[in-house]
């Protein structure tokens, strides 16, 4: 015969004052104050109390029955104490689950609903997204990208996942990073004249000269303007422009300069680069757009649109 009480609500062993959630093997942290009707309490059958009639000069059979219904709500308390003791389990597992009734004695109140998702601003730890506080946004972290590592240029923000050896001059590339960076080397404010000047050294920078001087794929022998124009990044309006590059070896790829208007401090222009590997190898063209389209101020998610909100060739 087993010893093992169904599930239902018992007087919590560290709270007698509640009652907690007794799922069949261990307790979870479901707890409730009594009703005033309480289920029946479980008693093994060898323990079911007999009454007996009046005695003359004694307790009345009512009294008694109160006394061995205490008692047994005692006795099962502490044997689902001791079930949970020896299965070992601690009831951290069933913490978070809500319970699950198998028996006709399961409880009719609601189940606890869950925590209302976090609305405080997102963090450095926020597997969905990158947090650039320099420029005051953040970057959404899409699958197939991931938290820079082992990167030698300054303000990667992502990056596709491990590396390859570049066709050209000795060394390591990825098929995709996005950069971030604050605009200090003039006093230009316009986003558009801001990215037609950008893209030609950001070009040379990914598939020409790098910055420890090497040449990783020989070089780039042409480039063509895929599109650009205005869109709003932020909440604030924006520019863009993309370029495919050929290469002397390798696949090439594409490079996009994006200027737009910080919202923070002295609201500097930020840029933002991508540069993506053609071919099978390099990541998805649409990320380019997904990423710009889920760039937002830091602490301010739900900001979106505005004038150019869609992304297009103008020209």
């Amino acid at each position: 015969m087993s010893t093992t009480p169904p599930p239902g609500w018992y007087p919590d062993p560290s709270a007698p004052h509640v009652e907690r959630w007794w799922d069949g093997t261990a307790w979870t942290e479901h707890r409730r104050t009594p009703e005033v009707q309480q289920q029946p309490v479980w008693q093994q059958p060898v323990m079911q109390p007999q009454f007996a009639p009046t005695a003359p000069g004694g307790e009345s059979g009512r009294a008694k029955a109160i006394a061995v219904t205490a008692a047994a709500a005692v006795l099962v308390a502490a044997i689902v104490t001791g079930a949970v003791v020896l299965n070992g389990d601690d009831g951290d597992a069933e913490s978070k689950t809500d319970p699950t009734p198998t028996s006709s004695s399961a409880p009719t109140s609601a189940t606890p609903t869950s925590p209302s998702a976090s609305t405080s601003a997102p963090s450095a730890d926020d597997p969905s997204v990158v947090v650039d506080e320099l420029n005051g946004i953040t970057l959404p972290l899409l699958d197939g990208w991931a938290r820079p590592k082992y990167v030698a240029e300054d303000d990667v923000v992502m990056t596709t996942p491990g590396t390859y050896d570049c066709p050209g001059d000795e060394g390591l590339c990825r098929h995709g990073k996005v950069i971030s960076r604050t605009v200090t080397s003039n006093d230009e404010k316009s986003p558009e004249a801001l990215a037609k000047g950008d893209i030609s050294e950001a070009a040379d920078l990914a598939y020409d000269r790098d910055n420890l001087d090497r040449r990783p794929y020989n070089g780039i022998t042409s480039h063509k303007l895929v599109k650009q124009g205005p869109i709003a990044v932020a909440g604030r309006t924006g520019y863009f422009v993309r370029w495919r590059v050929n290469t002397e070896v390798g696949p090439g790829g594409y490079v996009q300069s994006l200027a737009f208007p910080s919202s923070v401090g002295s609201e500097a222009p930020v840029m933002v680069r991508f540069v993506f590997d053609a071919g099978e190898e390099g990541p998805p063209l649409a990320d380019m757009d997904r990423i710009t389209k889920g760039i937002r101020p830091v602490g301010d998610e739900g900001t979106s649109g505005g004038v150019g909100s869609s992304i297009g060739p103008t020209s």
